[in-house]
């Protein structure tokens, strides 16, 4: 199999969703850092203007979105699984929560709170971030901060009844790592974060049990590397679009796929796959041959045209 390549900057907490997954399921992959802000020419070669991080790239397939990723790399490497007491559907479902109501509060004490902050990022993020209002990010720090605890509190009362070290039983999973990854942003990019979380002992010492999980085998390459892997592969066979009432897309058609939150960059290319799970496009590119993207159903927007 190629080998895995992720493409991220190592501050971005969704990225370490990922690198978590590594961990845990003790896997060698190569990394590509990625700017954090645009443009990203490089990033953006692979998968025609999706610009989030992180990007999964397995040879010519392009992975993108959290979720997604997470299903990709269970389905190639499911030992040891991200669900080791079930519960696959209420794991991703959870995203949701985390990546908005947790995320979202902790994304603007990262930058509310940071004065070091780049000018270029924050006009970066204010064009990208349509759940925040960069015209008063100050005036917003004590509504952040009391969202944020909000919801370390729900997960500070999950901890506090259980009877096995983690969130669904003995062995860390998926939900531990949707949950986890916010309270690591606040660790690592608030600069009040030992205030933030000093209320929530349990999610303290649940964090330490986490922290060992680790983040695989990782090896540092540049983007040239990983676009020669792409143009040295095929993606792999596609599954075709699925039956379905409520659409009337059929292999072959041109489509457009973008975010329905934010980060609305469209990337237009010829259907191959489509189903309640995910989304696959392919896309012909005079640098790097034929590229598949794909994208997880929930949460993007297919279209016909592109």
């Amino acid at each position: 199999m190629p080998a895995l390549i992720l493409h991220h900057h190592d501050p971005s907490p969704f990225a370490e969703k990922i690198r978590l997954v590594f961990g845990l399921k003790q896997l060698a992959w190569s990394s590509v850092q990625v700017p954090m802000i645009m443009p990203k020419p490089d990033l953006t070669l692979l998968t025609g203007g999706y610009r989030k991080a992180p990007v999964l790239q397995i040879g010519a397939d392009i992975y993108c979105d959290t979720s997604l990723i997470a299903r990709e790399l269970e389905a190639r490497f499911p030992e040891p699984s991200l669900f080791p007491s079930g519960h696959v559907g209420l794991s991703y479902a959870l995203a949701r929560w985390s990546d908005k109501a947790f995320f979202e509060p902790g994304a603007g004490l990262s930058m509310g709170e940071n004065e070091g902050i780049p000018e270029e990022i924050l006009e970066d993020r204010f064009k990208f971030f349509n759940f925040m209002d960069f015209a008063d990010i100050r005036g917003q720090m004590p509504h952040c901060y009391a969202q944020f605890q909000a919801q370390a509190q729900l997960l500070e009362d999950e901890l506090d009844v259980l009877t096995t070290p983690y969130l669904s039983g003995t062995a860390p999973s998926w939900i531990d790592i949707q949950a986890y990854f916010p309270v690591w942003m606040a660790n690592t990019n608030i600069p009040r974060a030992g205030e933030l979380l000093a209320p929530f002992p349990s999610i303290g010492a649940w964090s330490q049990r986490m922290e060992t999980i680790g983040r695989g085998q990782r090896s540092d390459i540049d983007a040239a590397t990983a676009h020669e892997a792409a143009r040295a592969a095929e993606p792999a066979a596609a599954a075709g679009v699925a039956d379905n009432p409520f659409h009337n897309f059929a292999a072959g058609d041109s489509v457009t796929v973008m975010p329905d939150d934010y980060g609305f960059d469209p990337v237009a290319g010829t259907l191959t796959a489509l189903d309640t799970h995910g989304i696959s496009i392919e896309r012909q590119t005079p640098e790097l041959g034929t590229i598949a993207v794909h994208f997880p159903r929930s949460g993007y927007r297919v279209e016909a045209g592109g």
